[in-house]
């Protein structure tokens, strides 16, 4: 679905160590995998529906999008928000080595049953390398870098292994240390905290509200009215966004917010977002 080519989002600050793969889309470098191997349905974000495993009807044979300008006009706006993570390249350059699917049919099975697996091992690799970064989570460094050198590890295998990766465990083990990082962080903002962990908070009406150091984990927050609010220090994981309002709220400091998390919502100018994150082009 990252057919529509957009600006990659720098990683989270510097990384942890050289072997790290670039945890950024580079759709050149990669074979269009997000347009073939996974599946969608006529909705507001698609125009169609594609099962997984069929290239998309916009597919072009050098693996570029034919409407990649045009994509939110055509009903595509899934594909602008869609984010591999650089998982695209890393299964097209790395694990299988430059064979596209195209010129060695054998291999496409494989590939697009790989491909989600090492989506989410990347998106791993970004909240982990993030926390790296984050000074209040100093005291639990150690399991962090371990937790991310073996996920690492995990991305440069065999298809084979990949393949037979319990996703399931492993984000589990890994949302351990990442609850530790928020909770450290999200302490140093003195007074008591708002809990919305898994809140359903669609069309909510939070414009101007007090969310600094809050926790939203994987709330529901679609269509939420957000103007002005302060997200400073909140923990955004897994927090649906899709066409919430964040005109001149204040996001900066907040943890694990991703870019398509952005790309999925609504802003303008006076919002502020991270550094390491591009303000998207649909904003006013």
């Amino acid at each position: 679905m990252s057919s529509s080519r957009p600006a990659p989002a720098p990683a989270p600050g510097p990384r942890p160590g050289p072997a790290l793969p670039v945890l950024q889309a580079d759709c050149a470098n990669c074979f269009a995998l997000c347009c073939v191997a996974l599946p969608f349905a006529r909705s507001t974000d698609f125009a169609v529906d594609k099962p997984a495993g069929t290239p998309c009807g916009n597919l072009e044979q050098d693996f570029r999008c034919g409407i990649h300008t045009r994509l939110r006009d055509k009903g595509f706006q899934g594909c602008t928000v869609f984010d591999c993570f650089g998982a695209g390249q890393q299964v097209s350059q790395v694990t299988f080595e430059g064979r596209d699917w195209r010129a060695h049919p054998g291999t496409s099975r494989r590939m697009f049953e790989v491909f989600p697996v090492m989506r989410q091992l990347h998106e791993l690799l970004f909240y982990l390398a993030e926390s790296l970064t984050l000074p209040a989570a100093r005291p639990i460094h150690g399991e962090l870098r371990r937790a991310l050198a073996a996920t690492e590890e995990l991305t440069r295998a065999d298809a084979e292994t990949l393949a037979a990766v319990d996703v399931g465990a492993r984000r589990a083990a890994v949302n351990t240390l990442l609850l530790k990082t928020s909770d450290l962080v999200r302490a140093t903002v003195p007074g008591r905290k708002k809990n919305h962990r898994g809140a359903d908070l669609m069309g909510a009406r939070l414009s101007g509200a007090n969310l600094r150091g809050a926790t939203l984990r994987g709330a529901y927050l679609i269509a939420a009215d957000l103007s002005r609010a302060d997200l400073r220090t909140a923990d955004l994981i897994g927090a649906d966004l899709r066409d919430a309002d964040l005109s001149g709220a204040d996001l900066t400091g907040s943890i694990f917010l991703t870019q398509a998390q952005l790309n999925a919502a609504r802003g303008d100018a006076a919002t502020r977002i991270p550094p390491s994150l591009t303000r998207p082009s649909h904003w006013s």
